[in-house]
């Protein structure tokens, strides 16, 4: 069944513009979409009523031709079965909202992603954030044949790569190295502990700080873990669906609770399913808040992770024993962390051969 619908949206010099999109379902499920972009309304509604009879006496063909890069994304968003996560949501809404979503897939070529990616820099964005705009944007091209059979390819991407990387348009992620200090992390308990002591505060703020790091979890995982998913006899605990960029779900790893998580686990109040049942959000939120306040620089609630890993590196655990704490499929990431505690050992090693 073929349908239309009309959106206005206004560019930045106030100009309107009435974008028609046309969707075809199946059982329910989105098999095709075009969008056409005119400057009347009543020329936007006059295009989808004509296109829908088209499709309904002609059918229509799985081109691409005709569907916008916004209409594309919008039809992976919709669908159920696929897996996206928060960033991912975030960043292909962020590219509809765009420019270069009005363009259609077939289109698209390598100076309107380089493009893209100029006018994201003049808006302040960093390097590292576009790279995630680019990565994204190739994944829904090279998505669109497979999924929706679309005659596309993520070509015009692979093309803009070198003179996106030639003008410093995108850069990988830099690794952190911070770590807390410990009179940080006295001052952050301190600060979070008088917030404990608030009236309607019902977050554990001293327990899951210590838990975090000593857990190597991230704050989600914290926040997720289930009494149910306690294993009593090995002193660990199921963490479910743990991140892996290779798979969304399914990625459940059984974590030995080391030092002192078991006992803070253990003293938990059993008053709902989850050990810590509170919003991670509304956690990193006080963290945030408490850090602030004492001038803290530099410090995210995500170091906690790394914090926990170095600590365990420093109490002399290996790196495929760390792993299976932190859940880390690759170790590169852990073997950089174990080179900058301990650069030295590779000289001494180095000094025992001669």
């Amino acid at each position: 069944m073929a349908s239309y619908s009309v959106r206005k949206r206004v560019k930045k010099d106030g100009t309107p513009k009435y974008q028609t999109f046309i969707r075809v379902k199946e059982s329910g499920k989105v098999v095709y979409t075009e969008s056409r972009t005119f400057t009347k309304e009543k020329a936007a509604q006059s295009w989808g009523k004509k296109r829908v009879v088209e499709i309904e006496e002609q059918g229509y063909r799985e081109t691409g031709s005709n569907v916008s890069l916004r209409d594309l994304i919008q039809t992976f968003l919709d669908d159920p079965h696929i897996q996206l996560g928060r960033t991912k949501v975030s960043v292909l809404k962020m590219l509809c909202d765009c420019d270069i979503g009005n363009l259609p897939i077939t289109e698209l070529k390598a100076q309107h992603v380089i493009e893209h990616c100029k006018n994201r820099k003049e808006t302040g964005t960093k390097p590292q954030t576009i790279n995630h705009d680019v990565s994204y944007l190739r994944w829904a091209l090279k998505s669109a044949k497979p999924h929706l059979g679309y005659d596309v390819s993520d070509q015009c991407v692979v093309d803009a790569y070198p003179v996106l990387h030639d003008l410093t348009l995108i850069a990988k992620s830099e690794r952190r190295s911070r770590r807390p200090t410990s009179k940080e992390i006295d001052k952050l308990k301190e600060g979070l502990k008088a917030r404990e002591s608030h009236r309607e505060n019902k977050i554990p703020y001293i327990d899951i700080l210590d838990f975090s790091i000593l857990s190597c979890m991230r704050i989600g995982e914290v926040c997720a873990i289930r009494w149910e998913d306690v294993d009593e006899e090995q002193k660990a605990v199921l963490v479910r669906d743990r991140k892996d960029p290779r798979k969304k779900v399914g990625n459940h790893m059984l974590v030995p609770l080391l030092g002192g998580s078991w006992e803070i686990l253990q003293r938990q109040p059993k008053t709902d399913e989850r050990i810590f049942p509170v919003n991670s959000r509304s956690v990193t939120a006080g963290f945030q808040r408490v850090r602030n306040a004492l001038g803290i620089e530099d410090l995210r609630y995500h170091d906690l992770r790394r914090e926990g890993a170095s600590r365990l590196f420093e109490l002399g655990y290996t790196i495929d024993e760390v792993a299976q704490v932190t859940g880390h499929r690759n170790i590169n990431t852990l073997w950089q962390i174990y080179t900058e505690l301990f650069p030295r050992r590779l000289h001494d090693k180095s000094l025992n051969q001669k």
